[in-house]
């Protein structure tokens, strides 16, 4: 016990700021390879809030633009790695439509209070590149051991979704499963990271997969922040109108 204590305060005292300079496990064509997936993820980003704005436009967001992504998404997994143009194209349409699906929320987000959106935008990428760039200077493979947990966690959402639906919900549940959804996403952002940069050492390059990959995660972690913030703002105004009344 003493040993494992030594052990940590002597791994403390040997971080410094060059730790987060720290790549030397990941070879130059990874990182050049991550560089890839990261443009090509603000790509999607971009596609995406095309996507929401169009909904907010012209109101085409909803259970079309869902079965869109989601058909896009698959086509995109189910084409060779070499056809590299049209699997960008269908990423970037799949990105746009889940940018519609999402239209309603960001609507009500107007409606209610318009700098939600930049907040909510603002710390999602700050969650993930915080925990993006944890993984990347971790030691190799450190965190591939969370990806059963974060599996059990997903699975234990879905089956909390399917329930509430069948069931109906209640004011707890749907708390728990935005918070506890928030969590298992920003794990998986660790995760995914350290797993890209594994298949890229082992010749994986396929970096429009991976950028799917990591857009799935950022527009779920988004989602749900936003969700909390709407949440949050709407109790400050009935607090509000209370004190008035």
């Amino acid at each position: 016990m003493e040993a494992f204590f030594n052990s940590q305060s002597s791994s403390r005292s040997r971080w410094s700021y060059d730790t987060l300079k720290n790549f030397h496990e990941i070879s130059p064509f990874v990182q050049n390879h991550i560089k890839r997936v990261y443009f090509t993820l603000c790509g999607a980003v971009m596609a995406a809030a095309v996507g929401a704005y169009l909904h907010v436009l012209w109101n085409i967001g909803g259970l079309l633009t869902t079965v869109g992504a989601i058909g896009s998404m698959g086509w995109l997994l189910s084409m060779p790695p070499f056809e590299e143009q049209k699997r960008l194209s269908l990423l970037m349409a799949s990105a746009l439509f889940q940018g519609a699906s999402i239209g309603p929320l960001i609507h009500l987000a107007v409606a209610i209070d318009p700098s939600l959106i930049f907040s909510a935008f603002v710390a999602t990428s700050l969650a993930f590149g915080c925990f993006s760039a944890a993984a990347l200077v971790a030691r190799r493979r450190e965190y591939l051991y969370l990806g059963g947990l974060l599996s059990s966690g997903l699975s234990i959402l879905m089956w909390l979704h399917f329930a509430s639906s069948l069931f109906g919900g209640s004011l707890a549940l749907f708390n728990f499963e935005v918070y506890f959804g928030l969590l298992v996403f920003v794990g998986y952002v660790v995760v995914d990271t350290q797993e890209i940069i594994e298949r890229a050492h082992f010749g994986d390059l396929d970096y429009v997969k991976h950028a799917l990959t990591l857009f799935t995660d950022l527009a779920s972690i988004f989602v749900r922040i936003l969700i909390i913030m709407l949440k949050n703002s709407s109790e400050r105004n009935e607090r509000k109108k209370k004190r008035r009344d």
